[in-house]
């Protein structure tokens, strides 16, 4: 039985789409892509059916990640369907405890951050409003997290 994954960020254009593309190529790379099903959404829907920012892709890009997915709001159903719900920072995982329904959807609802290395950051920001490096950061802070997030999950 595959393993879902929902990686979630505010508007599912730069943190989550990115997530998404990380943990992907890693599993590919490791050999397990047929094994899960990775998505991502955003808390809320103002991008809905757009595609990542393009400042996100073109840093990606240079990474070798490729950035495919297009914008969508989490929605109840994923809470069922998802065995992991990732959240980017405090305020996406505030919500998304607020919007579990079941005591179950919360178990599996986690922060990006509680799998890094050296937990340097509390949250991956938002590189939404600003430059070059905040763009690096999130891919540094995602290459790293999402290594440890796959071992927590053959751990289980």
């Amino acid at each position: 039985m595959k393993q879902k994954v929902l990686f979630v960020c505010l508007g599912n254009i730069c943190r989550s789409p990115s997530a998404e593309a990380v943990f992907n190529a890693l599993i590919e790379k490791e050999g397990f892509s047929e094994k899960f099903d990775v998505d991502s959404a955003g808390i809320s829907g103002w991008h809905q059916g757009e595609p990542a920012d393009r400042r996100m892709q073109q840093h990606a890009q240079k990474r070798g990640y490729n950035l495919t997915s297009i914008s969508r709001p989490v929605t109840a159903k994923d809470f069922d369907e998802f065995d992991y719900i990732i959240a980017m920072d405090q305020a996406n995982l505030r919500d998304l405890k607020d919007r579990a329904r079941k005591p179950e959807h919360l178990k599996k609802i986690f922060l990006m951050t509680d799998f890094l290395t050296n937990p340097t950051h509390s949250e991956v920001p938002d590189p939404y409003y600003g430059g070059n490096q905040g763009f690096e950061l999130v891919l540094d802070l995602l290459e790293d997290s999402t290594q440890n997030f796959l071992r927590f999950i053959q751990q289980k």
